[in-house]
């Protein structure tokens, strides 16, 4: 059974990742979690695939308990690191393929940018992603909510301004998202009911550091996303190339403005909702 991600080396990566990488569309998420049938400040939710906790860290004082999964050691690490002090929050080793919850346990369940991870880009029926949602609809108590957070293929594309760098690679990182039709269609076929889709369009997920445009220069910037880890030795240097180009001409704000228009418009992620019927 396949447990780790298919192309990104969290282990490196995660020394870096809280450098740049910030927890995004809070309001979106705790909303949908106030939908579940017990009062949010009651709630068990699992952050399933939890990385360095960012979002277990937003949402821990919040909630009743939290419950956290992930498979990675280096992520786990700084997870525990990060969420050493905050009480009711428990941290497992494991797999969103087989997670080690409870049946019918949970209020709500997160997946932020996991799914991806799951795929390598050629099943075009996603079987991976299909049984990790089954395996958070099974955590789910009745009435309870899974929130998963995503790309659509124009987010990907127009939304962050160094897709337009490197787009070959873009286009490979998108074989491995799961396209949103069929993944309300994955929740239905694990019984939950459609929430809808929601997007922020005012927040991007680095933060401060998003709009560097040196950024793509340093490993430690390029840690903070994935894409980066499919981008290969000439692509990096071709979009390194044009970087500096850009620098000396003095075009690289007019770029900048130009895709932040994009972004503005499309929004960095896609939540998609699912909620678990009452008997």
């Amino acid at each position: 059974m396949f447990h780790m991600s298919r192309f990104e080396n969290y282990s490196s990566t995660s020394e870096n990742y809280d450098l740049t990488r910030q927890p995004a569309g809070m309001e979106l998420i705790l909303g949908a979690l106030a939908c579940a049938p017990r009062p949010l400040a009651e709630q068990i939710v699992l952050d399933a695939g939890c990385g360095t906790g960012n979002y277990v860290a937003a949402i821990a004082e919040k909630v009743g308990r939290m419950e956290c999964v992930e498979l990675n050691p280096g992520m786990l690490a700084a997870a525990r690191a990060k969420l050493s002090d905050y009480a009711g929050v428990r941290l497992q080793e494991g797999s969103i393929l087989g997670l080690p919850i409870k049946s019918s346990s949970c209020d709500g369940v997160l997946v932020n940018f996991v799914l991806h991870h799951l795929e390598e880009g050629s099943d075009a029926d996603f079987a991976a992603t299909r049984r990790a949602i089954a395996e958070c609809a099974r955590v789910l108590a009745p009435g309870g909510v899974l929130v998963v957070q995503t790309c659509s293929p124009a987010q990907y594309q127009e939304a962050y301004w160094y897709a337009a760098l490197i787009p070959a690679a873009i286009d490979r990182a998108l074989t491995r998202y799961i396209p949103l039709q069929l993944l309300e269609e994955s929740m239905s076929a694990s019984g939950l009911l459609p929430g809808g889709r929601l997007v922020a369009l005012d927040e991007v997920l680095q933060g401060d550091a998003y709009l560097d445009p040196r950024g793509p220069m340093r490993r430690e910037w390029r840690d903070g996303d994935s894409i980066w880890a499919v981008v290969e030795e000439q692509e990096l240097a071709r979009a390194i190339d044009e970087l500096e180009r850009m620098l000396g001409d003095d075009s690289i704000n007019a770029f900048l403005a130009e895709r932040e228009e994009r972004r503005r418009e499309q929004g960095q992620a896609t939540f998609v909702i699912g909620r678990k019927p009452m008997p």
